[in-house]
């Protein structure tokens, strides 16, 4: 008789539902095009439900699956499910961020070539009854520089599929280190503004966050060579449109090929539909048949799996963890994300490894999960295709060539107790530290300075020529911003060339404030970040 019972209550692959009914443990229901009702009344008999996009998992169908292990997720997205509902419940959901990879890359690749080669514009001409080759003359991509913006899964693919037909691949990612660069036969560049310097052809495949939102802004689309083109199979909003379409009406842009946008469907009167140069898909990244039966046999295989061994792959929420554990390592978790997103935030780009030392009682623990918090935290500003946890921050940092190593603490330090968390790029090392204070957290190392703050909040970092005058320069700064000061600390080294200034704000500073400190005689390096 078997165990469990799975739920595939949207269409995968039929080799999917055989993959499930292939374990004799498992019982597999079929049962698609549910009410939100009628799902509430057998859910909870479930132990595993797998989905695509149509069925939405609220927190009352989290309520009502009193047997729920696992769920599923036929794709990438997760926006139909409530995943703090899940974690609340203790259901692992897990989606398949690599089974539309070739699909996606494959895509790019095509409009590439079509903007290229005017292929669209050539079959409108044709049905019209038209013979116009001298117009619609094309370029070649031999030899030409191509701009990756991203090395995920999809960017690497179309990486391999560039080089075969003998472009320069120039690739920016704040995560791909040189020896992975490398390995992959790209050169690497250390901003997106290097990157796109003299570019030919630009490819996007990043995420959209607050910092890659309008990545391919004037100023950038600036920087590409004249005639360059611009491929975003990624997300809408990564490149300003109406940026690209006075670059192109301007005679600079070669052309744009969109299969996503920042409104989609995109309105009728879209600005760029006038514009000749371009090619349009409606998200059909990740549309192809063998790519639909990809993410239906791996979500499958994903769930049967997890059923069976407890394995757990591409997880996107929290773990449930048992009581004991939580209650020896909890205390830590929070302040290792901080300190990983602080790292994120000063360390240099490209890092080759991360080290996390322990001194004190942290140290006699299982520091596994410490570990992994601070990953999560460094890794989460410009994570890839899946979103980064606990359960896939060690795979991502695999993946971009970055080693994780655990140690004690080399620290000078007078704590008790410490966690020091270390980014390391060649002879370079940046290292910051936290401890705690009876039962309050607060880091108490940035960068070579000994300073104490708190693990959150808005922070402004400033690091200047310890002479007088600076701090009171940065607090007037901030008083006529009306930014204020909630807290702040001061440290300088010991041979008084340098000192630093951390200071907690109560509202992000304005980008005039922060250009305007940087542009003051004195001052070496400005950072504004959340933690």
């Amino acid at each position: 008789m078997a165990s469990f019972r799975v739920l595939v209550s949207d269409p995968i692959s039929e080799k999917g539902v055989a993959a499930l009914r292939s374990a004799p443990e498992i019982s597999v229901d079929v049962n698609t095009g549910l009410k939100p009702d009628e799902l509430l009344k057998i859910i909870g008999d479930y132990h595993g439900l797998i989905i695509r996009s149509e069925t939405k998992v609220t927190p009352e169908v989290f309520a009502a699956a009193k047997n729920l292990k696992a769920i599923g997720r036929a794709g990438v997205g997760v926006d139909n499910i409530d995943r703090s509902a899940a974690t609340d419940h203790g259901v692992v959901v897990m989606n398949t961020p690599s089974g539309n990879t070739i699909s996606t890359a494959e895509h790019a690749f095509a409009l590439m070539l079509a903007l290229a080669r005017n292929i669209g514009q050539a079959h409108s001409s044709m049905v019209a009854g038209k013979w116009d080759r001298k117009t619609l003359s094309g370029v070649e991509m031999f030899g030409k520089r191509l701009a990756i913006l991203g090395m995920g899964r999809i960017g690497t693919e179309f990486a391999k599929r560039a080089q075969a037909f003998g472009m320069t691949v120039i690739a920016y990612d704040p995560f791909l280190t040189a020896a992975r660069a490398q390995s992959l036969k790209v050169e690497l560049a250390e901003s997106a503004a290097i990157a796109l310097t003299g570019a030919d052809v630009v490819t996007l495949h990043i995420p959209l966050t607050p910092d890659t939102k309008h990545v391919l802004d004037a100023e950038r689309i600036a920087l590409m060579n004249q005639g360059a083109l611009i491929i975003n199979c990624a997300r809408g909003g990564l490149v300003d449109e109406a940026a690209a379409k006075a670059s192109i009406d301007a005679g600079h842009l070669g052309g744009i090929a969109l299969d996503v946008y920042e409104v989609e469907p995109p309105p009728a009167d879209f600005p760029l539909f006038s514009v000749k140069k371009c090619v349009f898909t409606p998200h059909l990244g990740a549309s192809t048949a063998e790519a639909q039966e990809n993410v239906g046999i791996e979500v499958a295989h994903q769930v049967k799996n997890f059923l069976l061994s407890g394995e757990i792959v591409n997880a996107v929420n929290m773990p449930n963890l048992d009581s004991r554990t939580l209650e020896s390592v909890g205390p830590y978790l929070n302040l290792a994300e901080s300190l990983g997103k602080l790292l994120s935030k000063i360390a240099p780009a490209q890092c080759d490894a991360i080290r996390v030392s322990y001194l004190g009682p942290v140290s006699e623990l299982d520091t596994e999960l410490i570990t992994r918090k601070v990953l999560t935290g460094y890794l989460s500003a410009a994570h890839h295709e899946a979103q980064v946890n606990l359960i896939n921050a060690p795979a991502i940092a695999k993946a971009h060539g970055i080693s994780v190593t655990e140690s004690t603490v080399a620290l000078a330090t007078n704590c008790a107790e410490l966690i020091e968390v270390s980014a390391i790029k060649g002879n370079e090392v940046c290292t910051v530290a936290g401890t705690f204070f009876g039962k309050s957290a607060r880091i108490v190392h940035i960068a070579g300075h000994y300073v104490e703050t708190n693990p959150s909040g808005k922070f402004l970092f400033v690091e200047n020529d310890d002479r007088p005058g600076i701090v009171g320069t940065i607090g007037t700064s901030l008083g006529s911003a009306s930014v204020n000061i909630a807290n702040m600390a001061l440290s300088r080294t010991s041979d008084r060339k340098r000192a630093v200034t951390v200071i907690e704000v109560d509202t992000e500073p304005p980008t005039e404030l922060l250009a305007k400190l940087r542009a003051t005689p004195g001052i070496i390096r400005v950072l504004s970040f959340e933690l």
